[in-house]
């Protein structure tokens, strides 16, 4: 017997209510690297330490094609004293944020589903970081929406969201549930060390949501069908982040700066961006499709350039802006949800069966892809 069909029926966007440009990023930054070089001056004058050097955004728009991103919080990430957001910490009764931004996108999906939350049966959020351990905030989002039936967390850092979707499709297809609300609360802010020149521009905060369905039982006509979905890891150090249970073990590691997201970049550059390609052509020949019957690549958001080489090295050729939407321009790296925000920000224009891609790619390496068709 064949799996039954499932499909994408709705997908959500929660865009926080602030935006840093690149100018701002710089001028904060610029600002606190200068103020430390000075307090540093005998010994940057004596060869004993290097001066550090400062950012500009022509030097942020080169090396990423980002111009701006949105946060939860601009005024601690902008204050050259602090450099990072001020979120006070709620109290156990009040929703968390990450849950309050899962809702938010949760409610958009449900919306262009065209379902309630009562027709939702599983829960999945998917990000790269969680701001507790437990509960989980899966749970927290169940019962703030008022679903009936269970609920978990997964993190495969900017992959999440692909690998989220696997999951949901699995459930399904297993019975397990009937419809799946798979949800991607990032607020990447938090874990980005402003006071790094290479990485301080990288990230932006955001949420994505997506309701899927078995197609006997989804409304006619919504959404996207699902042809197939591949996952893959290899394991790296390139991209990394300490930060855990187990840091008050060892105080001489507290505040280090590999608490924070840390990246060997160039290399990261060189490594994945074959293997996303490679991927991705040989998910396609498995559906008997070729790269240039995909008529939408919705990529990981992470960097335009690597974005650019990939749909090259598949397409032979440069893609087209429609063929390959960008977001992280005004997004930046979202992480999990930024291959989302582009599905869900373009896909309106594309005709009854339109062949489309998702793929996220980053830290482990992991890579996931899914191919759908417009229904």
């Amino acid at each position: 017997m064949s799996a039954p069909a499932i499909v994408i029926t709705g997908s959500g966007l929660f865009t926080p209510p602030h935006r840093i440009s690149n100018e701002e990023l710089v001028t904060a930054y610029n600002a606190w690297a200068e103020a430390d070089n000075a307090r540093h001056a005998e010994a940057i004058a004596a060869g004993q330490r290097a001066a550090r050097e400062l950012s500009s955004a022509e030097f942020i728009v080169k090396a990423s094609g980002i111009h701006s991103r949105h946060v939860m919080d601009r005024d601690g990430v902008l204050n050259p004293a602090r450099m990072c957001p001020n979120l006070p910490e709620r109290d156990n009764d009040s929703l968390s944020l990450q849950a309050e931004m899962a809702v938010a996108a949760a409610r958009d999906a449900l919306a262009a589903a065209g379902r309630s939350a009562a027709e939702v049966d599983m829960v999945l959020v998917a990000c790269s970081n969680l701001q507790r351990a437990y509960p989980a905030v899966s749970i927290e989002v169940q019962q703030a929406l008022g679903i009936q039936g269970f609920a978990f967390d997964m993190n495969v850092a900017c992959s999440s969201a692909t690998f989220g979707i696997q999951t949901a499709v699995d459930a399904l297809r297993n019975g397990s549930a009937r419809a799946v609300l798979m949800v991607n609360p990032e607020i990447t802010s938090g874990h980005l060390n402003f006071r790094d020149r290479d990485s301080h521009f990288i990230f932006g905060d955001a949420c994505t949501a997506v309701v899927l369905e078995r197609a006997d039982s989804a409304h006619p006509g919504r959404g996207f069908a699902v042809l197939g979905t591949r996952l893959a890891t290899v394991f790296s150090n390139n991209i990394r982040n300490n930060f855990g249970f187990l840091n008050r073990a060892d105080p001489s590691g507290i505040g280090q700066s590999d608490k924070l997201f840390v990246q060997q970049g160039r290399k990261v550059f060189k490594e994945v961006r074959p293997m996303v390609a490679e991927h991705i052509a040989g998910h396609l020949h498995s559906l008997q499709l070729r790269p240039n019957d995909v008529q939408r690549y919705w990529l990981h958001q992470a960097n335009l350039g690597m974005n650019q080489l990939i749909t090259r090295r598949l397409l032979g050729r440069d893609a087209s802006a429609d063929e390959a939407p960008v977001i992280l321009d005004r997004y930046a790296n979202t992480s999990s949800a930024g291959s989302i925000i582009a599905l869900h920000l373009h896909q309106a224009d594309l005709p009854s069966g339109a062949i489309g891609l998702v793929c996220s790619f980053g830290a482990g390496y992991s890579v996931g892809s899914v191919v759908l068709r417009k229904r």
